[in-house]
């Protein structure tokens, strides 16, 4: 374990200022995340270098079309999660029980092996991803910093709440961020996730001022994040509060790998074209569907004339721009190399 940062004391209750939970934290309990304790008046994270994971992903399965694309990245993880989405599809790593033990069972990482894993795989990027990385900032800052000097670009894949003190320590070291707004309901949030909405849209629109490259995903799943009406507010605040250039990732909720929605079915691809007809028609330039596969609508038009500058298989990509402007009437694709 290793002392947090973002916290206060009274030497009894400890109150976690890394996330919009802000925890009261008794004595040797943990917070929502699971793997922040307080240990006699102090905050530990029992994550640091700890239960840490890695791959050498696409970039492209972030999802991030506009940053680097064709790039490699080397992603990195570990357990435990401020949220508790009903609909989790790595619950494994994110709700894990007893904890305590899967992380004693590790062997310890250090920032500085991190990033020498990334220079010699040769990945121009390290992604923070897989489970919440708010909840591991002190790793995930060490790390991005060090990064930051080696020219390596840094990455997040986040539910978009953490506090405006933790976006602070990492604003200046970050290159590019996918959040994930699940919906426009408070009390989707509230039910599905154990947390609120207000707090997400806060810092995605602070990411967007601070020109960190986002982009958005959202997950559809029948019933509870589908309706037309909550869609197309979610399409207008992407319009209207961040900018048409922003991409949406639209994807397709699958209950066989969801932690605890089983009983619900597949979203159906009428909603998925659904969605996408109500971003288009909104002036959303890049809308891409996901989970479909062979959809063309994971490829990338040109926003002015419209033809194709990225055509995707997969996590395979097909480059027939010109360094990120159309190869037919040179429009910018707002494309990050």
């Amino acid at each position: 374990m290793k002392e947090a940062q973002f916290y206060t004391t009274d030497k009894k209750t400890v109150k976690c200022r890394l996330c919009h939970h802000e925890c009261q934290i008794e004595e040797g309990k943990t917070g929502i995340c699971g793997v922040r304790k307080n240990k006699q008046g102090i905050l530990y994270s029992s994550v640091f270098g700890r239960g840490i994971y890695s791959d050498i992903d696409p970039i492209e399965k972030k999802p991030l079309f506009h940053f680097m694309p064709g790039s490699m990245t080397y992603s990195i993880g570990s357990y435990g999660c401020n949220f508790a989405c009903s609909n989790c599809l790595n619950h494994s790593a994110s709700q894990p029980k007893q904890i305590d033990k899967l992380l004693k069972a590790t062997d310890e990482i250090s920032p500085e092996r991190i990033i020498e894993n990334v220079i010699g795989d040769d990945c121009p990027s390290i992604s923070y991803t897989y489970n919440e990385p708010t909840i591991n900032t002190e790793f995930a800052l060490e790390t991005m910093k060090m990064a930051y000097a080696n020219k390596i670009k840094n990455v997040w894949v986040s539910n978009g709440y953490m506090s405006d003190e933790c976006l602070d320590s990492i604003l200046p070291y970050l290159d590019a961020i996918n959040v994930d707004l699940k919906s426009m309901d408070d009390d989707f949030y509230r039910s599905n996730c154990k947390a609120r909405l207000a707090p997400v849209l806060k810092n995605i629109k602070r990411l967007k001022d601070e020109q960190v490259h986002l982009e958005i995903t959202t997950l559809i799943i029948p019933s509870l994040s589908s309706d037309i009406e909550m869609l197309t507010r979610l399409v207008d605040f992407i319009v209207t509060e961040l900018d048409t250039d922003t991409p949406w990732h639209i994807s397709r909720f699958s209950p066989s790998v969801s932690w605890r929605l089983k009983d619900l079915p597949t979203t159906g691809e009428d909603m998925i074209y659904g969605a996408y007809e109500i971003a288009k028609t909104a002036g959303l330039k890049y809308v891409y569907v996901g989970n479909i596969p062979g959809d063309q609508k994971e490829n990338t038009y040109c926003p002015k004339c419209g033809e194709l500058s990225i055509r995707r298989f997969g996590y395979h990509i097909e480059r027939l721009d010109k360094k990120g402007r159309c190869a037919y009437c040179d429009k910018s694709l707002d494309i990050v190399e």
